[in-house]
C-alpha cells in the first residue's frame, strides 16, 4: 500500500439553496454543461436539478455545492464533503 495527496486543484463552484435556481443555471449552461430542473413535488416552491455528469445524471440537493472540475465537467458535492476538500482562493 502507498499513500497518496491530492493535488491541489482550483475549481469553480455555486452552492445550490433551491432559491437560486436562475444563478445555477446560468453557472452550468454558461461552463457548457446540461441539467434539467424539475419543481420540488411536495412543496413546488423551488426547483430540484439533475446535473449531467461524467456517471449519469445526479441530483443537486439544497446545501450543495455545484462544482465545474478540471476538465469542464460538473457535478454536485455535499456541503460537508465540500468544506473538508476545498477552501476559498484570494482573488
Amino acid at each position: 500500500m502507498a499513500r497518496y495527496r491530492k493535488k491541489p486543484v482550483e475549481i469553480d463552484a455555486i452552492q445550490f439553496s433551491g432559491g437560486n435556481s436562475v444563478q445555477v443555471a446560468q453557472f452550468i449552461t454558461e461552463g457548457g454543461g446540461t441539467f434539467r430542473a424539475e419543481t420540488h413535488p411536495t412543496d413546488g416552491t423551488h426547483d430540484l436539478f439533475y446535473i449531467h455528469t461524467l456517471e449519469g445524471d445526479m441530483r443537486a440537493s439544497d446545501g450543495d455545492w455545484i462544482i465545474r472540475g478540471v476538465k469542464g465537467e460538473f457535478y454536485p458535492c455535499r456541503d460537508d464533503i465540500f468544506r473538508a476538500t476545498y477552501e476559498a482562493v484570494e482573488q
